[in-house]
C-alpha cells in the first residue's frame, strides 16, 4: 500500500487538511470513549477518515483554542475582600481629612487624633450611634452615607465581573455577591467599631457590624444586578402597571426632595451674611473653618429632606418641643452650624402657603414624564405623520391610572424612610430629638404625590402632540 506522501497528482493528504482545519475548528465532537482514554484527553480532539487508505486517525487541537473561562476568574471570597477594602478606604480617606481640618479648633492636629476622630465619623455615616460625654451623636450625614452607597455598588459591579457573572441575567449570582460583599463590609465595620470604642468614644460592635452588613449587601446588590443584568431581567417579570407606579413615585419623591434642596438653598444663600459670621466666629483660621463648612456640606442631604418635609407641611424638629413649618415656628438656642443659617425667623404667613404648591409641581412633573415614557416607549412610536413627524400611540387610560394610583404609597414610603434615616440625636439634653416624624411626612407625602401624578398624567395624555392612534398595548 503506498504512502500517505505518494499520492496520485490532485488528491490532498488527508491529514495536512485536518493540520489546516486546526485554525478554524472551534467546537468538536468527542471522540467515543475508549477504556483507557482520559477525559481530557477525549475533549479537544478531530476525528479524520479517509474511505480510500481505509484509516481513521485523530488530530489534537492546539492548547490555547481550549476555553479559558474558568482559569480567568477570581475566587468570589478574595474579589470580595479586595473590592470591600478598596471601598472603605476611598470613603474613609475624605472623612479623616475633613474632621483633620476641624480639629484645628482645638488645637489638636496630629495625625493619631484625626485618624481617631476620622474613623469615629466614618462609623457615623453608615448610621452608627457614637457614644460621647454629653449622650450619643446619632444624626447620620446622608451625603456620607451616599458615597459610601455609591462605592459599594461599584465593588459589587467589579466583583461580578471578577467572577465571570457578567451579563448572566442570574439573580441568584447577584445575591451571592452582594452577600458576600456585605459579609466583608461588617467585618471591616465591627474591626473600625472596635478600634474606636474606649477612646473617649463608646460604640457597639455588633450594632456596626450589622449596619455595615445592612448597607453592603443594599449597595453591592444595585452593583451586582446591574453587572448580571438580572435587573432588566426581573423588571420584563413585573406587571406594567406596578412597574410604571413603582418608578413614577420614585421619580416624584426625588423631584419632590430636589425642590426642598433648591427652596433650602435659595434659604441658605439668603442668609448668607450670617452664615459668614457663624463661621468667623469660630476664630480657628483658614484650615479650622474650611473643616466647619465641609462638615455642615456633609449634612446637606438631611437638610434638603427636611426642606421638602417643610415643603409638604409637616416640617421638621431641632430639639424637643420644637416645631419649624410653614405656619409655625418655634426653636430653642440652637447650635453655631453655618447650614442652620436659612431657618425661617417666623410663620411665613398666607404668601408662604404658595410654597405648597412646588412639591404638586414637582409630583405633576412626575405624571408629565411618566405619560412621556409610555407614549415614546417601545412600542409606542407608529406609522410617519405630518411635517415629517411620527403618529404617536397615546398610553391607556387604564394604565396612567393604575400607575398612577401606586405611584402616591411608593412615594410616601421614600419620603417617609429618608426622614427617618436623616433624623437622629445630638446628646442626651434639648437637642435629642433632630427632624421630621416620619408616618406624618410618608402619609402627606402619599396623598400628594399620588393626586400631582395623576393631575399631571391626566394632563399630558390629554394635551399631548401627536395625532391618536389608539390605546397602547397592554403588555408594554
Amino acid at each position: 500500500m503506498p504512502s500517505t506522501t505518494d499520492r496520485p497528482d490532485g488528491s490532498e493528504d488527508p491529514f495536512a487538511v485536518a493540520e489546516a482545519l486546526q485554525s478554524v475548528v472551534r467546537d468538536t465532537e468527542p471522540l467515543e470513549p475508549g477504556p483507557a482514554e482520559p477525559e481530557d484527553d477525549r475533549r479537544d480532539t478531530l476525528v479524520v477518515d479517509d474511505a480510500m487508505l481505509g484509516r481513521r486517525d485523530t488530530v489534537r487541537l492546539p492548547a490555547q483554542r481550549r476555553p479559558q473561562d474558568s482559569a480567568s476568574r477570581a475566587p468570589l471570597l478574595v474579589a470580595a475582600l479586595f473590592a470591600t477594602c478598596w471601598a472603605a478606604l476611598l470613603t474613609y480617606l475624605p472623612v479623616a481629612a475633613v474632621i483633620g481640618l476641624a480639629r484645628t479648633l482645638e488645637g489638636a492636629g496630629d495625625i493619631g487624633g484625626a485618624a481617631h476622630a476620622g474613623l469615629a465619623a466614618w462609623l457615623l455615616g453608615h448610621g452608627v450611634p457614637i457614644g460621647t460625654s454629653i449622650g450619643p451623636l446619632a444624626v447620620t450625614p446622608l451625603l456620607l452615607t451616599l458615597l459610601v452607597i455609591w462605592r459599594l455598588n461599584r465593588a459589587g459591579l467589579h466583583v461580578t465581573r471578577a467572577v465571570g457573572a457578567r451579563r448572566t441575567g442570574s439573580t441568584g449570582r447577584a445575591l451571592l455577591v452582594a452577600v458576600t460583599v456585605g459579609l466583608a463590609y461588617a467585618s471591616v465595620g465591627a474591626l473600625g467599631a472596635y478600634l474606636v470604642d474606649g477612646r473617649g468614644t463608646e460604640v457597639s460592635t455588633s450594632r456596626a457590624a450589622w449596619h455595615f452588613l445592612a448597607l453592603g449587601v443594599a449597595g453591592a446588590l444595585i452593583g451586582s444586578l446591574r453587572g448580571t443584568d438580572a435587573l432588566s431581567v426581573l423588571a420584563r417579570r413585573v406587571p406594567p402597571v406596578l412597574r410604571h407606579g413603582l418608578r413614577a413615585g420614585l421619580v416624584a419623591a426625588f423631584l419632590m426632595l430636589a425642590a426642598g434642596a433648591v427652596a433650602g438653598g435659595l434659604s441658605l444663600a439668603l442668609g448668607g451674611g450670617q452664615a459668614a459670621e457663624m463661621i468667623a466666629a469660630y476664630r480657628t483660621g483658614v484650615a479650622g473653618q474650611a473643616g466647619i463648612t465641609l462638615i455642615s456640606i456633609g449634612y446637606a442631604v438631611n437638610a434638603a429632606i427636611w426642606a421638602a418635609a417643610y415643603l409638604l407641611g409637616p416640617g421638621f424638629a431641632l430639639g424637643t418641643d420644637s416645631v419649624i413649618r410653614l405656619t409655625e415656628v418655634t426653636v430653642g438656642p440652637l447650635p453655631t452650624l453655618p447650614l442652620l443659617a436659612g431657618l425661617p425667623d417666623g410663620p411665613m404667613g398666607a404668601g408662604g402657603t404658595a410654597l405648597l404648591a412646588l412639591p404638586v409641581v414637582a409630583g405633576a412633573a412626575a405624571g408629565w414624564l411618566l405619560t412621556q415614557r409610555l407614549r415614546h416607549g417601545r412600542s409606542g412610536v407608529r406609522r410617519s405623520g405630518r411635517r415629517g413627524g411620527t403618529d404617536v400611540e397615546e398610553p391607556a387610560w387604564l394604565l396612567l391610572v393604575g400607575a398612577s394610583l401606586l405611584s402616591g404609597p411608593t412615594a410616601g414610603v421614600v419620603l417617609g424612610l429618608l426622614c427617618w434615616l436623616s433624623g437622629g440625636a445630638l446628646g442626651d439634653g434639648r437637642l435629642s430629638q433632630i427632624g421630621p416624624d416620619p408616618l406624618h411626612v410618608c402619609l402627606v407625602g402619599a396623598i400628594v404625590a399620588g393626586v400631582a401624578v395623576a393631575i399631571g398624567a391626566a394632563a399630558a395624555r390629554l394635551f399631548g402632540s401627536g395625532r391618536r392612534s389608539g390605546p397602547v398595548a397592554r403588555n408594554r
